[in-house]
């Protein structure tokens, strides 16, 4: 009598395990499938200061002929353009927040659908406050950053809830729901001329988003613009040596150029043509990467212009 009910408690242990086992291997094929969507839908985060956000008007030419393929995640609410934070939408100017202009994240996109094969979506995150350090995206030091910036950038920086770092990883765990974190596009360092620290500061705030995003050391792509250039007068344009350090301390990090992007009257900024450019050679050096990671899949990039 008593072995038989020895028997019966553990047969109904060894039940409770197995449907413990079972409950546990649901939950973690379950939390595979959620940061595992569609391999087809390419992320691409975006942040900076002015450069990134877009100082330039966009002009009708920007507006037009914009492949549904190539999406936006709204980062701040934008009633009057009919945007809610969180939400994807075409592509269509200002990608960053709702007064701002045009940005090399347009043209990045645009050029990138143009190139990929038709099944291969684009999208971007656009994170930029212009003026700023790159002090405001430590995910540590951003509030004493903050509490000593200008009024004028408060108001920017509240539009990201006070902490644009956190909004960016914020929607950037958003996307990897739907889609996959091919690279990161950098464009700041004007309000960091002369920072000696600057490419150790960078390091840290992309070894953050790696580490937030669950994602492996080194292993996305980190492009970064230079300042408008010499040969346009940039009055930022001896920071681009510095930036050309950066893929000796980021192993997987490439300057862009910005040689020959025109530049705005201030030599501070480019001009909507000069954001076009510098977009496209974003875009070329990201399908360049593509293609070299590529040789082993289906992935063909059609190389248009």
């Amino acid at each position: 009598m008593m072995r038989s009910k020895n028997i019966s408690v553990f047969g109904s242990s060894t039940l409770k395990i197995k449907r413990v086992g079972l409950f546990l291997i649901m939950f973690l094929l379950s939390l595979n499938k959620s940061y595992a969507q569609d391999k087809d839908f390419h992320i691409y985060l975006c942040f900076g200061q002015s450069n990134m956000e877009g100082n330039a008007k966009f002009e009708a030419q920007d507006t037009i002929s914009i492949s549904n393929r190539f999406k936006v995640l709204q980062a701040v609410d934008c009633l009057d353009l009919n945007r809610r934070k969180g939400n994807w939408y075409t592509a269509m100017p200002p990608l960053s927040r709702c007064n701002t202009g045009l940005t090399p994240a347009d043209y990045f996109g645009k050029t990138m659908v143009s190139n990929l094969p038709k099944n291969i979506k684009v999208g971007v995150i656009n994170v930029a406050v212009g003026g700023c350090k790159i002090e405001l995206f430590d995910k540590e030091g951003y509030k004493s950053y903050s509490a000593t910036a200008p009024g004028w950038m408060i108001g920017m920086i509240n539009q990201y809830g006070g902490n644009p770092y956190g909004r960016l990883v914020e929607l950037a765990e958003i996307a990897q729901k739907q889609g996959v974190i091919k690279g990161i596009l950098l464009h700041q360092g004007e309000s960091n001329t002369g920072d000696t620290l600057w490419v150790e500061k960078v390091k840290a705030v992309y070894d953050n988003l790696l580490r937030d995003l669950n994602l492996k050391e080194n292993s996305i792509p980190l492009l970064v613009g230079e300042m408008v250039h010499a040969d346009q007068g940039g009055i930022c344009a001896g920071m681009n040596a510095t930036i050309g350090k950066l893929p000796q301390t980021i192993l997987n990090s490439y300057v862009i150029s910005s040689k020959g992007c025109t530049a705005a009257a201030d030599k501070l900024h480019f001009n909507a043509a000069g954001y076009r450019e510098l977009g496209k050679r974003y875009a070329t050096k990201m399908l360049s990467l593509l293609d070299d990671s590529s040789k082993n899949s289906n992935l063909k990039i059609v190389h248009r212009k």
